[in-house]
């Protein structure tokens, strides 16, 4: 199977859906990361955005995976028309040819990672790119848990992928991003990470979980 993971900034492929691609990489499945917004950052200057995508990299190298930085602007997505970010997925998605694609959750009170879910689910439409049969989408700690307070969709997952045997290794890929990682109780700490797959896995019945909302699912 081909996946594609569409997140907005370096970390977010590792903070969501990290165990599951760790889980696609050991099944044998082909999973490239697109980073999208990796063009100019708002929040680093030039040598410390160039370290972070470098760690980025090393990250994917880490998971198995191929890594495509994206050429977006950080934290400004709201600034470009739509169709702009929807071109750049299109030209992902026609790269990687994927059966399957996480994408940040729709609700989330990150503008990057809300606009970026809306773009995907119009260049992911079946007529436009008809080999995706799947479309999941990531809660982002730290950022998703807000959306609904604003009154965004909340995050309701409806899919819970087993990573106990992967959880180790996606929270020490997380470590790489050494300028990300926070103190506990901070959401994207180690330990609150942890605690947030054993909380989602105590509710499916797993000793650890990360959870999915299901967009789209043909078969």
């Amino acid at each position: 199977m081909r996946v594609l993971v569409v997140a907005a900034h370096p970390d977010d492929e590792v903070l969501g859906p990290g165990g599951t691609i760790i889980r696609h990489v050991a099944a044998g499945d082909d999973v490239t990361v697109y980073i999208a917004c990796a063009g100019t950052n708002l929040r680093y200057e030039a040598p410390q955005a160039a370290e972070l995508y470098d760690t980025a990299r090393r990250v994917g190298r880490l998971l198995g995976t191929v890594v495509r930085l994206g050429e977006l602007p950080d934290q400004a997505l709201d600034t470009l028309p739509l169709t702009r970010v929807i071109s750049a997925l299109d030209g992902e998605i026609a790269a990687a040819d994927p059966d399957l694609v996480y994408v940040h959750h729709w609700g989330d009170i990150n503008r990057d990672h809300r606009i970026l879910s809306e773009a995907l689910m119009t260049a992911g439409r079946p007529y436009a790119a008809p080999r995706v049969r799947t479309i999941r989408c990531f809660e982002t700690p730290s950022s998703t848990e807000w959306g609904s307070a604003t009154g965004l969709a909340p995050f309701v997952p409806n899919l819970f992928v087993d990573v106990a045997e992967t959880l180790n290794a996606k929270l020490d890929a997380f470590a790489a991003y050494v300028s990300e990682v926070r103190p506990w109780p901070h959401p994207r700490s180690r330990e609150a990470l942890e605690a947030r797959a054993r909380a989602w896995g105590s509710v499916s019945g797993l000793a650890a979980a990360e959870a999915f909302v299901v967009a789209r699912d043909r078969w």
